[in-house]
């Protein structure tokens, strides 16, 4: 008895409408008329002979057995792309598309260091960059919508490979009035509760400094929480309190044309470590690794 395999198309077309829960958004990822993938997503059902999806005018539903069929799907449709690269990456290494995720803390403080050297080591090379909190990136990975993620460790992020690429210290961020009769490295002990200010859940950087400062008193008593590092240094600025900051963004320049001093924090682990993540098992493992010895280099100062 001969048995219907899906196409690659209609797995497609299955993954997308899963991923947005909405046949023209669906669609338009799919570069596709609306039509076109609803045709293709009744012949699959008709040949598999199972209803994958329930259709009412305001919601997409997908059956149990569509869950099922749609989260297979997108690890098949990940195994080809990875089939693909395998073929590419036999030939020039790091030519062609590149998508990379990175996380907030990293991105604006990181990348504008690293992007002109890579350009010219690797001149061939298309870096699609894709900035998302920590949680999402590693969620994005495993979907296979990026093929490496900068990251900050410790994370539990699945089953990766990862290269580190450097430590990056933590700092205490403080008005200049509140600095003044504080020593040059401040102990975590030293760190009001009541006047800390963290971002928002979702960045992992939060995580790195409550481990830091191993107070896990902390989480429950810090009251304000910010959505980017920049708008933590205002509010440190407006003298609403203190915070934590990674030596990156000091080094670019975050807290310049404010009166906020940063103090090295005083631990027994005061840094995250940066790292490129990639899915293990990737056929382009050998291309990562070469992309992080190329990151490492451009981090690392002048001799």
């Amino acid at each position: 008895m001969a048995v219907y395999l899906p196409t690659l198309k209609q797995l497609q077309y299955l993954v997308a409408l899963r991923e947005t829960e909405h046949f023209g958004r669906a669609a338009d990822a799919c570069f596709v008329t609306q039509s076109t993938l609803s045709a293709g997503l009744r012949e699959l059902e008709s040949l598999l002979g199972i209803v994958l999806v329930e259709r009412t005018r305001r919601v997409v539903r997908f059956t149990p057995l569509g869950l099922k069929i749609a989260d297979k799907g997108a690890r098949v449709l990940r195994e080809a792309e990875e089939l693909a690269a395998l073929a590419k990456a036999s030939g020039k290494p790091l030519s062609g598309d590149l998508r990379m995720g990175v996380i907030p803390t990293i991105a604006p403080f990181l990348l504008p260091r690293m992007l002109g050297p890579l350009r010219r080591q690797w001149p061939e090379l298309k870096l699609y960059l894709r900035e998302e909190t920590s949680g999402a990136a590693c969620e994005s990975l495993h979907r296979g919508h990026v093929d490496c993620v900068l990251l900050a460790l410790p994370y539990a992020c699945g089953d990766i490979e990862h290269a580190d690429l450097f430590d990056d210290k933590l700092y205490v961020a403080l008005s200049a009035a509140d600095a003044k009769n504080l020593p040059a490295r401040i102990a975590s002990e030293g760190i009001d509760a009541s006047r800390l200010l963290l971002l928002e859940d979702g960045h992992c950087l939060k995580d790195h400094a409550l481990a830091a400062c191993n107070r896990p008193e902390l989480r429950a008593e810090a009251t304000m929480m910010g959505t980017s590092l920049h708008t933590l240094v205002q509010m440190v600025d407006n003298g609403l309190g203190v915070t934590m900051l990674p030596e990156m963004a000091i080094d670019a320049g975050i807290l310049d044309h404010t009166n906020v001093v940063a103090r090295p924090l005083e631990a027994e682990h005061p840094s995250r470590r940066i790292a490129l993540v990639w899915r293990s098992g990737s056929p382009r493992d050998k291309e990562f690794r070469m992309l992080a010895d190329a990151l490492r280099a451009a981090h690392e100062p002048p001799e």
